[in-house]
């Protein structure tokens, strides 16, 4: 039955043989066209055999009881025999890797692997490594933490505190391998009309990142409920002097306001020419 508001609930599944984010990624990309569906999301990694593909069948079947409506599978199993058992499943099955490995098997005239898991073995390659470094200097240089080796930074973001910086750097370090430091903005760097002393060196890594005050004042009244740091006033305050400082300083930046992390993360290495990735 619909929703009061007319929109429809349903169970959506992810199944993988591996980890699942391919299928999560992909499968949450399209769904997210469709507004006004209310869903739920079950994530099913490691369906690596036929009798793993045979609970899934069942919790599949299990959750089109309960909703009264068939869910829907976005699946990215490789393995033909696991793969046909999953397609007794009683659900808008999505083969993803039948969508597209198959046509680019007939355009480029040649097998694909069919390797489970392929996409992320690779624990033992530099590209894994420079992930795990990137991370680590990530967590090293958040928040101001440390002005050592920023020249080893590819970008160094700026912002008032809890504009996004932080989860920002991460997905840069867990994505791409890239080595981002964050600093915040506070009162003090306002009051001297300055950005933080260590920054004006490595003015040419610098991303600034802002937010609606409104957005951030709900985000910090999660933190500190009823401060100052909290207040309207005040966020209006910090946000507005820190776009004035970083137009002066002719620093790049973004709202964050309305963006995911995905496309904060697109933008930066666009504007900043990043195009180191992780595959």
């Amino acid at each position: 039955m619909p929703d009061r508001d007319g929109s429809h609930e349903r169970t959506v599944f992810f199944v993988s043989d591996g980890t699942g984010i391919t299928a999560e990624t992909l499968g949450h990309s399209v769904m997210t066209q469709f507004e006004s569906l209310r869903y739920r999301q079950l994530r099913m990694p490691f369906v690596d055999s036929a009798e793993k593909a045979r609970e899934a069948v069942q919790k599949i079947a299990e959750a089109g009881r309960r909703d009264g409506r068939r869910p829907v599978v976005f699946s990215t199993l490789v393995n033909p025999a696991v793969n046909a058992e999953l397609k007794a499943a009683d659900a808008l099955l999505l083969d993803l890797f039948e969508s597209f490995v198959e046509p680019l098997e007939i355009e480029l005239g040649m097998k694909s692997s069919h390797s489970i898991g392929r996409s992320h073995n690779i624990s033992d390659s530099e590209e894994y490594k420079a992930r795990i470094e990137a991370i680590n200097f990530a967590l090293a240089h958040d928040d101001g933490q440390s002005s050592k080796g920023l020249q080893q930074a590819d970008v160094i973001l700026v912002g008032v505190s809890r504009s996004g910086k932080t989860p920002t750097s991460l997905y840069l370090a867990m994505q791409y391998g890239l080595k981002a430091a964050n600093y915040p903005l506070i009162p003090e760097d306002f009051d001297r009309d300055a950005l933080p002393s260590a920054l004006p060196a490595h003015r040419a890594k610098l991303f600034g990142l802002s937010i609606a005050p409104e957005r951030l004042a709900e985000v910090r009244h999660e933190r500190r409920p009823n401060s100052r740091y909290a207040a309207l006033d005040n966020c209006r305050h910090e946000v507005a002097a820190a776009e004035r400082l970083m137009r002066r300083e002719g620093i790049r930046w973004l709202s964050s306001t309305t963006k995911s992390i995905e496309e904060i993360a697109a933008t930066i290495m666009q504007e900043v020419r990043l195009d180191r990735r992780s595959y």
